[in-house]
């Protein structure tokens, strides 16, 4: 299981704060914890993480890789605010069966199970994660999800980590404007793939470029595809592949 850090941010001024940076509604914190990123203002992906209400003050859930560049920018973008940033020490817990007390259900896809957090690390989790991500299609940090990707490309929407309704945020702009002036050419699917293949190979169609294989767990794979190129089969190394529509 990817290494996570647990942040909480408290102050009069955290949750307006936050809404003007992600890309989800903070208001939502009301009702349940949500999933968002935070975004350049050209649109491009940074980092993506969970969102809690943590009594007055708001927990947030992020990749270990990607912690300290997410500090560093919420400070700079805190300005005036009055807005503290401190690391809780708490340690992620995830599983599958029923949900324990103080725990939520996973807003990307309630068939990823539940999320808590603990002061003590978690020693029995043997779930392979990476298989339901493939199988879901739920895409992660420093996996499928990369600075140059783009949110809705990476099924953002489906994940519940965008809203369109609650007004600006550091790169609506462009997320906007994806939304309602283009059709998605390119973006994450799940493929079938026909022998093993390495993280990053390219994916080729009639020896054009048609994308690249993220993460995979047996016969499938996450990959980026174009999806002009992905009608038919495809080539990855010595693998065929194919797009799966019905996953």
């Amino acid at each position: 299981m990817t290494s996570r850090r647990i942040l909480r941010l408290s102050g009069p001024d955290t949750r307006d704060f936050l809404q003007g940076l992600v890309t989800n509604d903070i208001r939502k914190l009301d009702q349940a914890p949500i999933y968002a990123a935070i975004l350049t203002p050209q649109g491009k992906f940074i980092t993506d993480f969970f969102l809690s209400a943590g009594g007055d003050a708001v927990l947030l859930d992020v990749a270990e890789a990607d912690a300290d560049a997410l500090v560093q920018r919420l400070t700079l973008y805190k300005l005036r605010a009055d807005v503290t940033i401190d690391a809780t020490g708490l340690h992620l817990h995830r599983g599958l069966e029923d949900a324990p007390e103080g725990s939520y259900t996973d807003p990307r896809d309630a068939r990823m199970g539940w999320r808590a957090y603990r002061d003590m690390p978690q020693e029995d989790d043997t779930t392979d994660w990476d298989a339901l991500r493939v199988t879901y299609m739920i895409p992660e940090c420093g996996a499928e999800l990369t600075l140059d990707s783009f949110i809705l490309e990476m099924g953002f929407e489906r994940l519940n980590g965008v809203d369109f309704r609650k007004g600006c945020y550091v790169g609506q702009e462009v997320t906007a404007r994806m939304k309602h002036k283009t059709e998605l050419r390119k973006g994450l699917a799940q493929v079938e793939i026909s022998a093993p293949v390495e993280k990053g190979t390219a994916i080729t169609a009639n020896g054009k470029p048609a994308g690249t294989i993220f993460t995979r767990t047996g016969t499938h794979a996450l990959a980026y595809l174009r999806y002009d190129r992905a009608t038919a089969a495809m080539q990855a190394g010595d693998a065929i592949v194919t797009m799966v529509t019905d996953g």
